[in-house]
């Protein structure tokens, strides 16, 4: 690995923007958004696991469904990244800092029935929408609008996935299950 000689920006940093926000204020969007950034990522690993390991009659649908939702993640965790930069900040960029900041816990390395995983995935979706909520709040409350109007498009993104993962989830199925006595 190369290394370099001088560093550009401290991870962690924050520096005036050329947005105009307050750096005081910048610092603590950053710290959410940084949050953000990291459960998306938590997310998006558990999406595409999923999509690997899914099986059964419903295969194919699930499967690329699943492969649409963790391209959608990807794409608002850069959009999140770049939002951090854009305001002064480093974005959380390796396994350990993503780790380290994530406020969302997977679910294990096991391989789960399709049922139980997309439980487990409404589960963390339902977790970062209450989060995005609460810094949606925070952002307006610091004069970000820019960075609310961000994450509320995202929130409709994220409560559309929502949305899907639910109806998966109905008992209502054309496929027959065999009855457990």
């Amino acid at each position: 690995m190369s290394v370099q000689k001088s560093i550009r920006r401290q991870a962690n940093s924050i520096e005036a923007n050329p947005v105009r926000l307050d750096v005081e204020k910048a610092e603590q969007v950053i710290n959410a958004l940084s949050t953000d950034l990291s459960d998306l990522y938590v997310i998006y690993h558990q999406l595409h696991k999923h999509h690997w390991n899914v099986e059964g009659a419903e295969h194919l649908t699930i499967h690329r469904w699943l492969q649409e939702a963790y391209e959608d993640i990807e794409d608002t965790a850069d959009e999140v990244a770049e939002r951090i930069q854009s305001i002064g900040g480093v974005p959380p960029a390796s396994m350990q800092a993503l780790s380290e900041r994530a406020s969302l816990e997977p679910e294990g390395e096991d391989v789960y029935d399709i049922r139980t995983s997309l439980e487990n995935d409404l589960e963390l979706y339902g977790e970062l929408i209450e989060r995005y909520r609460e810094h949606i709040e925070l952002v307006d409350g610091l004069g970000d609008y820019a960075t609310g109007e961000i994450l509320r498009d995202q929130l409709v993104l994220l409560e559309n996935h929502v949305h899907v993962l639910h109806h998966w989830l109905e008992d209502d199925t054309l496929v027959h299950q065999e009855a457990t006595h």
